[in-house]
């Protein structure tokens, strides 16, 4: 009888990830870099990393969000800048080892050197992300310091989330 219940309750939860995401609602995230929007936000736009810096892309992703939706920093850090940026206002955090994470449109709730942590909420999500299909997106980006010649690297901020792969396993062995 044994065997058969859990088996069952594998395919159960197998099928309740699937259906509800990679991680359950109501656990907690595990790794470094969390989500800056609560619940788990659609990905409207994806990074699309430029060849060169200088030359067109998407240094981010863009989150669909609601005007006035808490943001939260991904990750612990120290805010360097909270202001505007081409009359778009920007919040930017420092974390260990050199990588910069940036939000927009976000109205700022923390002041720069202010120490936060992961899922501390930072600013408040402005509508009117320019090419944005909803009300309101939140324009995530990421970059590193890299060592060689003290480059910058955009990279892709969902890299940062360790989420759980989802694997289906056979019913039987």
């Amino acid at each position: 009888m044994r065997p058969v219940f859990g088996r069952a309750l594998g395919i159960f939860c197998s099928v309740a990830i699937v259906l509800g995401g990679a991680v359950p609602a109501g656990a907690a995230e595990s790794g470094a870099f969390g989500w800056p929007l609560r619940p788990r936000p659609t990905v409207e736009r994806r990074f699309d990393k430029p060849e060169r810096n200088w030359l067109p892309g998407h240094r981010g992703v863009d989150l669909a969000g609601t005007a006035g939706q808490a943001v939260l920093a991904a990750g612990d850090g120290i805010v360097v800048f909270a202001g505007e940026v081409a009359g778009k206002p920007v919040v930017s955090i420092d974390h260990p080892g050199g990588l910069r994470t940036t939000y927009e449109p976000v109205t700022a709730k923390v002041a720069v050197g202010s120490r936060v942590g992961r899922g501390t909420p930072i600013g408040s999500l402005v509508a009117g992300h320019e090419g944005c299909p909803v009300t309101a997106c939140l324009h995530w980006g990421a970059r590193r310091e890299s060592g060689a010649h003290n480059r910058r690297e955009y990279v892709d901020p969902l890299g940062l989330l360790h989420e759980v792969p989802v694997r289906l396993k056979p019913l039987e062995p």
